[in-house]
């Protein structure tokens, strides 16, 4: 099995060809030649049951594989009783949705700290993952990865450390590893093979052989001083990174299959592709090296 590669939503080259309905997106994706996508359900669940079944459908058909994005207002960290039970009703309808479409994996937002210790936050967040776990596995959604997201803004909960701490709370919980937002909140420090390298070790270690299939977003991120994440970019701009090709040659070399989930802004299909190919050429360059030996 190898590493896929997709899309977040709907990029422009989808509307610009005349399509309208997600449905129609998992054969265009096939079409231009990558494997997966991302449903967002960011600013709420509110796609129907026919519909959510015509897009698994059409993946299936297509050989795409689905995952979906939770409400991006979700707050694990917060420990208001009212705000805990609002987020797990969130995360709920995701994986209600989800198993609708047929998608295997739920990407959920770690939390804002609102004034509170990172310790604070992070702790709460632990409590609501192995909690909300136990309910989807209840509710019979046990098939359902969650996988918390690491988070760009530097006021947010969500570095890599945090979330491979929240992802040890319970069996089926898998990193969503922005790669964008780490470079974001880092400004800039995590870029290029030493910092990739360093990551995926930190991963194996404290994960084992869960890190291999991670969860990932990845696009290049504007960042500021101050706070971090500003906006998504494209790959085609040359002032904010991060480069993905250490990625792409990273989990190659170590025989990974992450899902990488393109969430540049309106140019997700071409820039997934361009890692796609850095990727398999890796591949096929590790190949070479081994019949050489």
């Amino acid at each position: 099995m190898r590493a896929l590669f997709g899309t977040a939503g709907n990029p422009e080259a989808f509307y610009a060809a005349g399509k309208k309905q997600s449905k129609d997106m998992p054969l265009w994706l096939k079409e231009r030649g990558l494997d997966a996508y991302e449903y967002q359900c960011g600013k709420g669940v509110t796609v129907g049951e026919a519909t959510a079944r015509a897009i698994g459908q059409a993946a299936a058909q297509a050989g795409i594989a689905l995952s979906l994005h939770a409400p991006y207002f979700v707050n694990p960290a917060n420990p208001a009783p009212d705000s805990q039970v609002k987020t797990a009703k969130y995360v709920l309808d995701a994986c209600r949705v989800a198993q609708w479409m047929g998608a295997d994996r739920v990407v959920v937002h770690t939390g804002a700290l609102q004034k509170r210790s990172r310790e604070e936050a992070l702790l709460t967040a632990r409590a609501f993952f192995r909690d909300v776990r136990r309910r989807c596995d209840e509710e019979g959604y046990a098939d359902i990865l969650l996988c918390p997201e690491t988070m760009g803004k530097i006021n947010q909960l969500g570095d890599l450390t945090e979330v491979l701490f929240l992802c040890t709370a319970a069996e089926r919980l898998l990193p969503c590893v922005d790669f964008g937002h780490l470079y974001a909140r880092s400004l800039g420090r995590l870029d290029g093979e030493e910092a990739v390298e360093e990551m995926l070790d930190r991963m194996a270690a404290e994960l084992g052989d869960r890190a291999a299939c991670f969860h990932s977003h990845f696009s290049k991120i504007e960042y500021t001083a101050k706070g971090g994440e500003a906006r998504h970019l494209t790959f085609d701009q040359p002032y904010f990174g991060p480069d993905p090709l250490p990625l792409c040659r990273a989990i190659a070399r170590r025989g990974w299959r992450p899902r990488v989930i393109c969430e540049s802004a309106g140019t997700q299909d071409g820039d997934a592709l361009t890692m796609k190919k850095a990727y398999l050429a890796a591949l096929e360059e590790g190949e070479r090296g081994k019949k050489m030996l």
